[in-house]
């Protein structure tokens, strides 16, 4: 192979190292301006778009041992998608855009050491973002601790009722 391309495997093996996600999309058939539209949408994601050659993706994999690669389709032309943060809000824009754009469809991605498949793509699309799962999380956490105070501050209620209701009966006497 030669230099500029074992240089251009490098980067792209360090891209996919470093980032939380990859996407690997088609997007044959998308004008100029559509593309610039996603990356620009991207960017307000904290990710980003490159369109690579099929060849140095899979080599790419080769080099970083990602197994099951082969089951992504790479065919025709390959843009890949990564980036750090919410993979979920980033899964959803690509789906949103591919509604809106029929020649944007997910080809499958990879994700901590996994090859993922295009429908599992579409389920990481389904998730709430990660601060409404935070939030989830912290409403279960909370409820416990809740549901005790609720339960105290009742009986101590009840029981503060009785003793009013003692007490006007004593006065009315």
């Amino acid at each position: 192979m030669r230099s500029e391309k074992q240089f251009l495997v490098k980067e792209i093996s360090e891209k996919i190292g470093s980032s939380d996600y990859v996407y690997f999309v088609s997007f044959s058939g998308l004008k100029v301006k559509e593309l610039e539209d996603l990356r620009k949408q991207l960017a307000n994601a904290n990710a980003s778009c490159h369109v690579l050659k099929n060849t140095l993706i899979k080599k790419a994999c080769e080099l970083l041992n990602i197994s099951g690669a082969d089951a992504v389709d790479f065919t025709l032309g390959t843009a890949m998608v990564f980036g750090r943060g919410d993979c979920s809000a980033v899964a959803k824009l690509l789906l949103d855009f591919g509604k809106k754009n029929d020649k944007l469809a997910a080809k499958g991605g990879y994700m901590e050491g996994e090859i993922l498949t295009p429908a599992q793509v579409g389920s990481l699309a389904e998730l709430p973002s990660k601060p409404v799962l935070q939030a989830m999380l912290l409403g279960v956490l909370q409820a416990p601790s809740r549901n005790l105070v609720s339960v105290l501050n009742a009986k101590a209620a009840s029981i503060l009722n009785v003793l009013n209701a003692y007490k006007e009966k004593v006065e009315n006497q």
